[in-house]
């Protein structure tokens, strides 16, 4: 059974969503603002998380933050529910690594189509891409100067930025600039979409 984390603060509609997940054959698992969130998350490790945004203490946006800095929580798939649809709100969240933007009223349809569909890509990573890469220069094909490729390549191992600094020994601030530049050189937004397109390489080499 899988676990699904709703990080909600209205109580209502957390009760709705875990009641919903329930009778779908989920374990759903909830918090009632981004600290309570943030600290079951990484206590629980679940299958998958859906967050609001507009949150007391810690807002969605810190959440997901704090996730992607640490491995064992990068790469659950994150699904923001929210009031606030706006477009630079919707862009924000996916920059950050989000898996989907849901805006709040979502159709049921439509909300567990989202999550069963990021269920099943995950299970899909997972065994395509279990895998110990050996060398970051194979990411050079996209583009990337030698330094670039390391850098996704321990981003795509999971590592943070604060690791990875250690590891290749430079600044954060250095590092945060390589992403920056990979990010606009792949097109892609975020962390999280890096790190597909790392993993579609590394492992097509490995094979």
């Amino acid at each position: 059974m899988k676990k699904i984390l709703i990080i909600e603060d209205e109580p209502l509609m957390r009760a709705n969503l875990a009641e919903l997940l329930e009778l779908e054959n989920f374990q759903p698992l909830t918090a009632a603002d981004g600290v309570e969130g943030l600290a079951a998350a990484r206590r629980e490790l679940p299958d998958l998380i859906i967050c609001d945004v507009m949150m007391p203490r810690l807002d969605g946006h810190g959440v997901l933050a704090a996730l992607q800095e640490q491995p064992r929580t990068a790469r659950i798939p994150f699904l923001f529910l929210t009031a606030r649809g706006e477009r630079a709100e919707v862009r924000a969240g996916m920059d950050l690594g989000a898996d989907d933007y849901l805006v709040k009223p979502v159709p049921r349809v439509e909300l567990l189509g989202a999550l069963r569909a990021r269920l099943e890509r995950a299970e899909r990573q997972r065994a395509e891409f279990r895998v110990e890469y050996q060398s970051a220069k194979p990411l050079e094909r996209l583009g990337l100067t030698p330094r670039e490729a390391d850098v996704l390549f321990w981003t795509a191992q999971g590592k943070s930025s604060a690791e990875t600094s250690v590891i290749l020994g430079v600044a954060p601030a250095t590092i945060k600039t390589h992403l920056e530049n990979i990010y606009a050189k792949l097109a892609v937004d975020g962390r999280h979409n890096a790190t597909l397109r790392a993993w579609e390489v590394l492992s097509a080499t490995a094979g």
